[in-house]
């Protein structure tokens, strides 16, 4: 029961790594935390692959069956309202949280290898930008069947999916094939299993040849301008282009082109 955390140069893959559908636990939560927090301190890594091991699932979720409370509803309480215990992180309110926080300004590839529910689906969604999916994947929350509700504001699914799409799959619990999701452009495109990982590594590797900061920089103003108003979208973005050509004609050996376009490094 792993979150397998794998560099190959300016790549990193996590692979979600728990047979035989590759379910959460709350130490995986956990591990994935601290992975991110290196992913995003590590400058030499530019993009990110997340994925499940084998071929059956992405991720089936959370490990419902086992009870992960604390001992009372006091101390479930008061978890709920302070950080996580780095010495009980078998229990929960769990380092979902804390993931969940991290400022990310460095894109992450999801390669759907199969069915993604429940945390798999928050997962995919809180924690990828871009998503590459099998044919087989279904994309679901059936957790409101069991009166677990919430991941629509978690995920704010309506950001992803038409409203009347996000409520049909949040109220009935049934998912969305990788068709359906391709429709709704919740997923960007379906390939067959054999070439899942190679095409989310050509992707990865494609973005991975632009400089960083300019990437760093067009994650963070395409973020953080949905929560502003339109003239405070453009100033900021205007402020933070500056930034970054500054840093650029700073750097030896850069040049600046005519009309103030690419930069071009000798």
């Amino acid at each position: 029961m792993t979150i397998r955390y794998e560099r190959n140069g300016k790549i990193a893959v996590f692979t979600i790594e728990n047979a035989p559908v590759n379910q959460l636990t709350p130490a995986m939560h956990q591990q994935f935390h601290d992975q991110m927090k290196a992913f995003m301190a590590d400058q030499s890594v530019h993009v990110g692959i997340l994925t499940g091991a084998g071929d059956r699932a992405f991720c089936g979720g959370d490990d419902i069956k086992n009870d992960w409370g604390y001992p009372s509803m006091e101390e479930n309480l008061n978890a709920h309202f302070w950080p996580s215990d780095p010495e009980h992180p078998e229990l929960r309110p769990g380092w979902e949280r804390e993931l969940k926080e991290i400022e990310r300004f460095k894109p992450i590839i999801g390669a759907i290898n199969g069915p993604a529910m429940g945390m798999g689906l928050i997962y995919l969604l809180c924690h990828t930008d871009i998503r590459i999916a099998v044919p087989n994947a279904r994309l679901g929350f059936p957790e409101i069947a069991y009166g677990m509700g919430g991941a629509g504001g978690s995920t704010q699914l309506a950001r992803h999916l038409p409203q009347a799409v996000a409520y049909w799959m949040l109220l009935t619990g049934d998912p969305l094939s990788a068709q359906d999701a391709l429709r709704h452009d919740m997923i960007n495109e379906i390939v067959e299993p054999e070439n899942l990982m190679e095409r989310a590594m050509e992707v990865a590797e494609k973005i991975a040849a632009h400089p960083p900061l300019a990437i760093r920089v067009e994650m963070e103003v395409f973020k953080r301008s949905m929560e502003l108003p339109r003239r405070d979208a453009v100033a900021f973005t205007s402020h933070m282009y500056r930034l970054q050509r500054a840093a650029y004609l700073a750097k030896p050996g850069t040049s600046a082109t005519p009309l103030g376009g690419k930069p071009t490094f000798e």
